[in-house]
C-alpha cells in the first residue's frame, strides 16, 4: 500500500523498541526480583502464560480509582483493566461496601443467595434472554454454551471464527491466533490447534470460518447437513484488536443457522457491559440462543454467566444437561456483581465513558493526522485500539498484515510514560473505566504523540 509518509528504515522501529525496553527494565528492578524468586515455585514465574510477555511480567502492588501501582512504586493510569474486568475501576466504594458486608456474613455455602436472583433479573433485562446460570470464568461459560448446543441438537460439530478466543477448553482451542504460514486458504481456513494437548478428534469436530463471511458459514452447513450443533463467536471480535461485524452479518448468521437446525452463541465475555449496558445484543438488537458473560460483570471478582432461551435452559433446569460447579453463584461474587450492575454501571456511568471515549478518539486522531501516519482508531464503547493500518480490518487475515512491532513499541512507550496497557499490543485493547478522568486520557494521548514523533516516516504500517 502507499502512504504520504516518507519511509525510514525498519532499524528505526527496532531501535525504538530497544531503547524503550532498556527504560522498562530500568524501572522494574523489584519486578525482576519477584520473577527470580517466583521461578522456584511458579511455573514460568507467573500465574498465567498471558503474563509472560516481553520484556517480562510487571508485578503489581495495588490499585485505586483509575490508577494501578507496581511493586517498584511506579504509578500508571490503568487502561489495561485486567483484559476488560475493571470497568468499575479499582476499589470502587460500592464494590468495597458490598464485598465487605458479604465477607462478614460468610462467603461460601454451595447454596444460592438472594443476590443471585437480582443479578439474573438484571441480566435478563439487559440481554433479552429469560434464564441464566452462573460460573466462575469465561472459559466455563463458553464451555457450557458448546455443551448446551450439542445437547439440544444431538449433533457434535461446531463452527467457530478464525482468530476468536473463547477460553481454554478443548472445543474452542482451534485457530485462535494462528501464524500466517499455518492458516491455509482464506475461504477454507485450516484447523490450527491453539495449544498442545488438544485431541485431534476434538479438533476435527470444529469447522473454522472467516469473520464477516456468511457464505463460508452457509457452505459448511450445506456440506455437513444435520451435523452442526451451532456456532460460537465474539459478535465484535476482540482477540485481534477490534473488528466490527458488517451490517446484517449477525442477524444473517442467526437466520442461516436456524434454517439448518443449528444454534447461535455470542461470546460476550469481553464485549458484555464494556460496549454498552447490554453488550452487543443491546447495540444491535440481535439476541442469539445463548450469551456468555464474565470479566466486567463481577466488578473485579471472578464470576461468569450463561443465558439462554427458555427451550435451551430447560435442559439445565430438568437436569438433561448438568451445569454444575461448587463455586457457581458464590455469594461474594454475586454481591459484587449486584453492586456492579445496579449501582455502578448505570446510565450516568456510560455517559461519562462516552465523553472520555470521544476525547480519546479526537486526541489520537489528531496525532495520526498531524504526523500523516497510516493508522486509524477503532472503538466499541469503553474499549478501543489503534489499528496500525490505514484501511479497516474485517477479519483475521487482514489483522495478520499488521506489523506486531508497532504494537510492542506502543505498549512500551505507554508503559514508560505512565500508562498501563495489556501486553501483546497488536492483539489487545485499552479499557476506559468509570473512574477515569480527562487527565488519564490526556496522558494516553500524549504518549501516542511521543510514539508518533518517533515513528513518523518510519514505515509505520504494513505493506
Amino acid at each position: 500500500m502507499s502512504s504520504t509518509v516518507v519511509p525510514r528504515t525498519d532499524e528505526a522501529l527496532d531501535e525504538l523498541i530497544e531503547t524503550q525496553t532498556e527504560e522498562f527494565r530500568r524501572r522494574q528492578a523489584r519486578s525482576r526480583d519477584h520473577i527470580d524468586r517466583a521461578a522456584a515455585s511458579l511455573a514460568g514465574a507467573a500465574t498465567s502464560n498471558w503474563q509472560i510477555a516481553e520484556p517480562h511480567a510487571v508485578w503489581m502492588s495495588h490499585g485505586a480509582g483509575s490508577k494501578v501501582y507496581d511493586v517498584d512504586g511506579n504509578e500508571y493510569s490503568d487502561f489495561h483493566g485486567g483484559y476488560g474486568v475493571s470497568l468499575v475501576g479499582h476499589a470502587h466504594p460500592a464494590i468495597v461496601a458490598a464485598v465487605g458486608e458479604r465477607v462478614r456474613r460468610g462467603t461460601h455455602f454451595a447454596q444460592p443467595t438472594q443476590d443471585a436472583i437480582v443479578v439474573a433479573e438484571e441480566l435478563s433485562r439487559r440481554f433479552g434472554l429469560p434464564l441464566w446460570r452462573f460460573g466462575n470464568s469465561g472459559t466455563e461459560a463458553t464451555m457450557d454454551a458448546v455443551h448446551l448446543m450439542r445437547a439440544a441438537t444431538g449433533r457434535d460439530r461446531i463452527i467457530k471464527v478464525e482468530g476468536c478466543y473463547h477460553g481454554h477448553h478443548d472445543s474452542v482451542q482451534v485457530s485462535v491466533l494462528p501464524d500466517a504460514d499455518e492458516v491455509g486458504p482464506a475461504d477454507r481456513p485450516n484447523r490450527v490447534p491453539g495449544t498442545n494437548g488438544i485431541p485431534a478428534a476434538i479438533i476435527g469436530l470444529v469447522d473454522v470460518v472467516p469473520f464477516n463471511d456468511l457464505d463460508a458459514v452457509q457452505r459448511v452447513l450445506e456440506e455437513r447437513p444435520d451435523e452442526v450443533a451451532g456456532m460460537i463467536l465474539e459478535p465484535i471480535m476482540m482477540n485481534a484488536g477490534i473488528i466490527h461485524p458488517d451490517p446484517g452479518y449477525l442477524s444473517g448468521l442467526a437466520d442461516l443457522l436456524h434454517a439448518h437446525g443449528a444454534l447461535l452463541a455470542f461470546d460476550e465475555v469481553k464485549t458484555g457491559f464494556t460496549v454498552g449496558p447490554g453488550g452487543v445484543c443491546g447495540l444491535t438488537g440481535v439476541v442469539p440462543d445463548l450469551v456468555c458473560l464474565a470479566k466486567a460483570m463481577g466488578g473485579g471478582l471472578s464470576t461468569s454467566a450463561i443465558g439462554g432461551t427458555s427451550r435451551l435452559m430447560e435442559l439445565v433446569a430438568n437436569g438433561e444437561y448438568e451445569q454444575v460447579g461448587t463455586f457457581n453463584g458464590n455469594p461474594l461474587a454475586m454481591a459484587a456483581a449486584r453492586a456492579t450492575l445496579t449501582e455502578v454501571l448505570v446510565p450516568d456511568a456510560y455517559a461519562r465513558i462516552e465523553r472520555l471515549r470521544n476525547r480519546m478518539v479526537e486526541g489520537i486522531t489528531a496525532v495520526i493526522d498531524s504526523r500523516e501516519l497510516p493508522w486509524h482508531v477503532v472503538t466499541a464503547g469503553a474499549k478501543g485500539c489503534i489499528t496500525f493500518l490505514p484501511e479497516p480490518v474485517r477479519n483475521y487475515r487482514d489483522f495478520l498484515r499488521i506489523d506486531g512491532r508497532l504494537g510492542q513499541a506502543h505498549w512500551l512507550v505507554q508503559h514508560n510514560g505512565g500508562v498501563f496497557l495489556p501486553p501483546w499490543g497488536k492483539v489487545e485493547q485499552w479499557l476506559i473505566s468509570v473512574q477515569h478522568d480527562d487527565a488519564d486520557v490526556d496522558r494516553f494521548v500524549d504518549n501516542v504523540g511521543r510514539l508518533g514523533h518517533e515513528l513518523a516516516g518510519a514505515g509505520a504500517g504494513s505493506d
